[in-house]
């Protein structure tokens, strides 16, 4: 239900907005900040006031921004201010519609060198013909994930999993023979 709402708001945005771009630049910081722990607790909080959360969310911002500034007020009143990450979601993945360019993310317990991630980087975009950018995350997993969600793909290489699909491959071999 989030998510129609949160198209709505962001269709509405992005047919006002002269400079759509530049726009969700300033909601990709926003919602950031609003990502912080505390923000989203007083976001949330039936306690505080929704004019003085709205006033919190616009001292952040630049006054001279009256298409953003007059947004955040209309969402302050219709009480949505906790969508702006949810739009700015939305925002992100039509820009990245339109120009073609996808942003994924590459996970691996070692860092891999520029030249390696480019070359991931130039096999999805022609496997998908579009321009992928990967950022390249640390962690557990004992092998590579690379997987850009706007485009459905994921794609996992795991030292367990090839060693797994090894033993069932000489398993079902050797008892056919």
């Amino acid at each position: 239900m989030e998510e129609l709402i949160a198209k709505r708001y962001a269709k509405a945005l992005s047919t006002t907005a002269k400079d759509v771009k530049s726009l969700v630049a300033k909601l990709n910081v926003l919602s950031d900040a609003l990502s912080n722990d505390d923000i989203q607790t007083i976001l949330l909080s039936p306690i505080v006031d929704v004019d003085k959360k709205t006033q919190m969310i616009l001292a952040s911002l630049d006054k001279d921004d009256t298409v953003l500034t007059n947004f955040i007020k209309l969402l302050g009143e219709k009480k949505r201010l906790e969508l702006i990450p949810s739009i700015t979601k939305v925002l992100n993945a039509e820009i990245q519609k339109e120009t073609n360019v996808y942003e994924g993310v590459l996970k691996s317990s070692k860092k891999l060198d520029d030249k390696k991630i480019q070359t991931l980087e130039k096999t999805l975009s022609n496997y998908t013909g579009a321009t992928i950018k990967l950022n390249q995350e640390k962690s557990d997993l004992d092998g590579l994930r690379v997987s850009v969600d706007d485009l459905g793909i994921e794609v996992n290489f795991s030292k367990e999993r090839v060693k797994e699909q090894l033993i069932d491959f000489i398993k079902n071999h050797y008892r056919k023979e």
